[in-house]
């Protein structure tokens, strides 16, 4: 599917989503009132013990939800947003998580409850990034699954299961969930997101490319746009995935939607070097949701390319006082030794190092992470063999690239090369990958090879690190460029002469058969006539 392709088929399925919201509203508006009519003086009689009937009714029974126009509250909203797979506000999740327990400590045995809450939980981790409500989800999915297994199809907890194995980075069994939701369901377009994110992280990304296009087809909207942004950046077209994220904002509804979205669309302006417009996209986030850690994050990231690094450490802390999030925690620490205030960065890698092993502890996995870490600033050989076991279970490019950073900090560049192939000859454009593989090929005496990704990575974001673009800069300025006139397998060592070629040959005339002497004087016959009937 070429690119115009793309383009048009999710502008086409994002428009038909829209009007069928907007089709729907305006039916609703359109719908006439039921006619009364008055036939009578008994009609008139029966109308007026009905109204006295509904006013006793009334005042008997208490007012209900849907009586009126208010809009849900926040236990309504937040069970929509989690039933939806989206982001739910701070406060909504809290309602939603004190109503549900209070339920299920009177009402053990209801299923749906159960699994509600396990997804309540869920959405409670991934907005503060504390690991500790994973086994609080889990034990809430798995109750679920005790009182209505998955053989008698419940869908809701399988899915949890399926989101709740990603979320850990276990994207094996986050697989095993979503096809077992497939196989029962084909149709239930909740089993998509779920497996669009483990073929992602199990590295296999034309299956994953597969179940979002299925989604698409089953449930265009928020869940279904930031899967399609996420599958086209992970292929290089990041044209394709700003406007599928961007049509994700147009289906937001809360504003923790819309955060998250703007957050997203952050991302995406840092990964192409455009750090002012990805400041703007993070404040933006954080106007919609001020308590997201993650916006808060990327304001510190963007403000260390654009060169405020006072501002920046500010915010990385901010940040990780909110939520410690081991990457986050790696960039500060490099930030600070970027600034000469390398005593400074001890606390954020300590920090790094308890936040992964909490998360160890709760099922987190953060090998990628701590892989980088260790070979930049612990032991390599014990990031490599890390590393190689996430490799045996998780063949993503994130893996591989940080597998081949850890094995080049060893000073195996042979083997680290054929994994920084892995990363980076997908399509996907990472700064970092380029810069990794740059280091790997000069560490192989292939400057040419170096100059190459060292371009690369500082054409696809030159700001992509305060610690390593002075490096790039340094190596490609130690490297050079190539020589005028081109490689010297182009360049003759000698003129060039033509060469002496043989003579071709002059064809034989063909020998003639009786019919075609015959033919041949027939025509010579035929041209002496003519010469003499013109003299004549």
């Amino acid at each position: 599917m070429d690119r115009a392709t793309r383009t048009a088929r999710i502008a086409r399925i994002a428009r038909t989503a829209r009007a069928a919201r907007a089709a729907r509203i305006e039916e609703e508006a359109q719908q006439p009132a039921p006619p009364v009519t008055f036939t009578g003086r008994k009609t008139l009689v029966a109308a007026g013990v009905a109204v006295v009937l509904i006013a006793g009714a009334l005042v008997i029974r208490p007012a209900r939800q849907g009586d009126d126009a208010r809009p849900p509250g926040p236990t309504e909203r937040a069970a929509s947003a989690v039933g939806m797979g989206a982001p739910a506000a701070a406060v909504d999740l809290t309602a939603l998580v004190a109503d549900r327990e209070k339920w299920v400590a009177e009402h053990a045995k209801d299923d749906a409850s159960w699994a509600v809450l396990g997804a309540a939980y869920l959405e409670q981790a991934r907005r503060t990034t504390e690991p500790a409500w994973y086994p609080k989800a889990e034990k809430a999915l798995k109750r679920s699954l005790e009182l209505r297994p998955a053989e008698k199809g419940n869908f809701d907890a399988m899915t949890g299961m399926g989101t709740l194995a990603n979320a850990r980075g276990d994207f094996v069994t986050g697989k095993k969930w979503g096809e077992l939701v497939r196989a029962q369901a084909p149709k239930r377009w909740t089993a998509y997101p779920v497996l669009v994110d483990a073929y992602t992280g199990l590295g296999d990304y034309k299956a994953a490319e597969r179940s979002m296009e299925r989604l698409l087809d089953l449930r265009p909207g928020l869940a279904a746009f930031i899967r399609a942004s996420q599958v086209y950046r992970d292929r290089g077209w990041r044209e394709d995935a700003t406007m599928a994220m961007e049509h994700a904002g147009g289906a937001a509804k809360a504003p923790a939607e819309k955060a998250y979205v703007l957050f997203r669309l952050g991302e995406l302006s840092w990964e192409r070097g455009d750090a002012a417009e990805a400041l703007r996209q993070y404040e933006g986030a954080l106007r919609a949701d001020p308590a997201q850690a993650q916006a808060l994050g990327g304001r510190a990231r963007a403000l260390a390319g654009l060169g405020r690094g006072g501002e920046a450490v500010r915010d990385y802390r901010m940040a990780l006082g909110r939520a410690q999030v081991p990457r986050l925690a790696l960039e500060l620490g490099e930030l600070l030794d970027a600034l000469g205030r390398s005593d400074e960065a001890k606390v954020p890698y300590d920090t790094l190092r308890t936040a992964a092993a909490r998360g160890a502890a709760d099922g987190v996995n953060e090998s990628v992470v701590l892989g980088l870490f260790e070979a930049d600033h612990g032991d390599p050989a014990a990031a490599v063999r890390r590393l190689t076991q996430e490799w045996s279970r998780h063949k993503s490019m994130e893996v591989a690239d940080a597998l081949a950073w850890a094995l080049h900090k060893t000073g195996d560049d042979t083997a680290a090369l054929e994994y920084a192939k892995k990363s980076t000859d997908r399509g996907m454009r990472s700064a970092d990958f380029a810069f990794h593989r740059a280091m790997i090929e000069r560490g192989l005496g292939d400057d040419a090879g170096a100059r190459r990704y060292l371009q690369e990575a500082l054409r696809t974001n030159p700001r992509f690190s305060p610690a390593r673009v002075p490096q790039a800069k340094a190596a490609l300025a130690a490297i050079g460029q190539p020589p005028a006139g081109g490689p010297e397998n182009m360049q003759p060592a000698k003129p060039w002469v033509a060469p002496d070629l043989p003579k071709a040959a002059k064809p034989k005339p063909a020998a003639k058969t009786e019919k075609g002497e015959k033919a041949e004087k027939g025509e010579k016959a035929e041209k002496t006539e003519k010469s003499r009937s013109v003299g004549a």
